[in-house]
C-alpha cells in the first residue's frame, strides 16, 4: 500500500497540534484505574520483542483483556499472538490488525500499548487518544521535543493519560540511593554528573538491497518517515541508526540514564541542551 497524504504531512499536522502548549506534567493513575472492576479492555501497537514483553507484563500485575494486535510484520503479530493466549486467563487470541487506524476504529479500548519504532509514536498516540484510549508508549516519547508536546496537548484534550516508558524509577536500588542516600544529603552538594551508556547496537554495516518479503509491508512501516531503499527487515534494532526513525543511541539507552539523573536530583526540566558526535568507526556503512 502506499503511504497516505495524512501520514506524509506528520509534521504539519504536528505543529499545529502542540501551539502555544507548555510542557509540563500529568497526574498518572494509580492501580485502583484497575480495582474492582471488569478486565481493561488492551490493544499493542507493534509486536517486536520490546512492546510484547511490556504487554505481558502488564497481564501479570493487572486486570485486562488483550482484544488486538497491530503490526506489519505478520510473522511478529501471529507470534504475539500465541504467547498473548497463552498468558492471559480468557486464553483467547486476539483480533490481528495490520493497520492501527482499522483497528482503533473497530475496536473500544480502555488502554493501548505502542511499541513502534520512535517516528510512529506521535501518530499512533494521539489517534488511540483520540478514540478515548489512555495511552503507554515506549521511550523516548517521540522524535523531537515538537512531537511530544503534541501528544501531551492531545492527552489534555481528550482528557487521557499518556505514560512513557523511561524505566529505573521502579528499580529498587535505585529507588534506595535517592530515598536512604541522595534525599538524606549523603553525597553532600553534588556539582557535576557524568553518565554513562556503553550499547553496541546493530554495526554499521552495507547490507545489499533485496526484495521485501510478503510478509512484510514496508511501505506501511516506514509511514511518515521518507522511504528508503529495502535492505532487510528494518525493525531488527537496524532502524536505529537511521535519522528517519528515531535518535540512534540516545534515544534508545541514554534516554533511561539521563531521566534517571534528573529524577534522582530533582532537577527538573534542563534550562540548555547541546549534542555533538558524529561516526566515527563503520564509516562506509549506510547508517547516519
Amino acid at each position: 500500500m502506499s503511504s497516505t497524504p495524512s501520514l506524509m504531512k506528520r509534521r504539519n499536522f504536528i505543529k499545529a497540534s502542540s501551539a502555544s502548549l507548555l510542557f509540563t506534567s500529568i497526574n498518572p493513575y494509580g492501580y485502583d484505574f484497575f480495582a474492582n472492576e471488569k478486565p481493561k479492555k488492551v490493544a499493542l501497537i507493534g509486536t517486536g520483542w520490546y512492546g510484547t514483553g511490556d504487554l505481558l507484563r502488564l497481564i501479570q500485575v493487572a486486570n485486562v483483556e488483550i482484544t488486538a494486535l497491530c503490526d506489519v510484520d505478520e510473522h511478529q503479530l501471529n507470534t504475539a499472538s500465541q504467547l498473548v493466549a497463552e498468558r492471559q486467563k480468557n486464553g483467547k487470541k486476539p483480533q490481528l490488525y495490520a493497520d492501527y487506524r482499522t483497528m482503533l476504529q473497530e475496536k473500544k479500548l480502555d488502554i493501548v500499548l505502542i511499541g513502534t519504532p520512535d517516528h510512529w509514536h506521535a501518530l499512533t498516540c494521539i489517534e488511540a487518544l483520540k478514540h478515548g484510549a489512555h495511552v503507554y508508549v515506549q521511550k523516548p516519547i517521540s522524535v523531537d521535543v515538537i512531537e511530544g508536546e503534541a501528544m501531551v496537548a492531545a492527552a489534555r484534550k481528550y482528557n487521557k493519560v499518556v505514560q512513557v516508558g523511561t524505566q529505573r524509577k521502579s528499580t529498587p536500588h535505585l529507588v534506595d540511593a535517592k530515598n536512604k542516600i541522595i534525599n538524606n544529603g549523603l553525597l553532600g552538594t553534588v556539582g557535576h554528573v557524568d553518565m554513562c551508556c556503553y550499547y553496541h547496537m546493530r554495526a554499521n554495516g552495507n547490507p545489499p538491497e533485496q526484495k521485501v518479503p510478503e510478509f512484510f509491508d514496508y511501505e506501511m512501516w516506514t509511514g511518515p518517515a521518507p522511504l528508503r531503499p529495502y535492505d532487510g527487515l528494518p525493525h531488527k534494532r537496524w532502524w536505529r541508526t537511521f535519522r528517519e526513525y528515531g535518535n540512534g543511541i540516545t534515544g534508545d539507552m541514554c534516554v533511561h540514564m539521563l531521566d534517571t539523573v534528573r529524577w534522582m536530583l530533582d532537577l527538573g526540566w534542563p534550562k540548555r541542551i547541546s549534542s555533538h558526535g558524529g561516526i566515527f568507526v563503520d564509516k562506509d556503512g549506510k547508517s547516519n
